[in-house]
């Protein structure tokens, strides 16, 4: 089953529970574009990912960094990264999201040696799968095997998942990657998740430039290289585009009407509000409600 609105806290911490009944593992489709927001929004979650297109193309960024994945392309993303996805010309596509908990991969006496130093690097926010070679295609058929067997549920496939998994892993880390840990790296990720979550929590407030820099311990041209490098973007453009995010779901509500959400999450104006609304959702807000409560 997709899920269509992805929760996530100030931190951007996704609070979805990736997990069967008993095991901590979520195996499901995704469509780009049914998407609350038409895209998978920036987010970070302790689980691992990994990704199989099966229909069209689309864009992922982890971190800075950003890549296309058309069909048949597979990806890993690695714990603590963030990521967000894009449909690539509107291709309609959809692919297959594996999460899991790092814990569940190998046993416990296992995990310190083969599974900690990977998730703990620097130098692997993610791996591109590719399906021609050997361990590729032995990563992608295990994603499959994961996802038919979470379906049908048969006896003992709880016992299936984890020897799947655990192959998985073997084949990711059989390429002789070699862990890094690089301070000034671990760093960077915190100051952004920290200036990141500092909007989050006040972007119904008036917001500046040095505020958010503050929240990360930088100079105001130092958090706009963050942002620029890391996100593509500015931090106000960023706060801009979070809020209305955030809009969406209040213009869902029956009683709520434009001004009112324009107020709460953070535009101190109704028309400024309404021209930057439908400059990222080519409609205005009026529009969306209205199309969403007759959908």
């Amino acid at each position: 089953m997709q899920i269509k609105n992805i929760a996530i806290d100030q931190n951007l911490k996704e609070l979805t529970q990736h997990r069967t009944v008993a095991l901590p593992v979520a195996c499901y489709n995704t469509t780009i574009n049914q998407h609350l927001h038409g895209y998978i929004p920036l987010h970070w979650h302790d689980e691992i990912q990994f990704v199989l297109i099966i229909e069209g193309e689309a864009i992922f960024q982890v971190n800075e960094e950003r890549l296309v994945l058309k069909e048949g392309n597979g990806l890993f993303i690695n714990s603590g990264c963030l990521h967000m996805v894009e449909d690539n010309d509107n291709s309609g596509c959809t692919y297959i999201c594996l999460n899991a908990s790092p814990h569940i991969l190998l046993s416990q006496e296992l995990f310190t040696t083969y599974v900690a130093p990977y998730i703990q690097a620097t130098n692997l926010p993610y791996v591109f799968i590719d399906s021609n070679e050997l361990w590729g295609k032995n990563i992608i058929d295990a994603i499959l095997k994961v996802k038919q067997l979470i379906e049908q549920s048969p006896q003992y496939f709880e016992i299936d998942i984890t020897m799947q998994l655990a192959l998985i892993w073997k084949n990711l880390i059989f390429n002789g990657f070699q862990p890094e840990y690089i301070q000034t790296e671990m760093l960077k990720s915190q100051r952004m998740k920290q200036m990141l979550n500092w909007i989050h929590l006040n972007y119904g407030e008036k917001i500046r430039l040095e505020n958010i820099a503050s929240a990360g311990g930088l100079s105001r041209s130092e958090c706009c290289r963050y942002f620029k490098h890391i996100l593509k973007t500015t931090p106000i453009n960023y706060v801009m585009e979070y809020r209305i995010q955030k809009s969406l779901v209040l213009l869902q509500q029956e009683e709520s009407n434009v001004t009112e959400v324009a107020y709460q999450v953070g535009f101190n104006s109704t028309s400024y509000f309404i021209e930057k609304f439908r400059k990222s959702m080519n409609m205005t807000p009026l529009a969306y409600k209205k199309h969403k409560l007759s959908s």
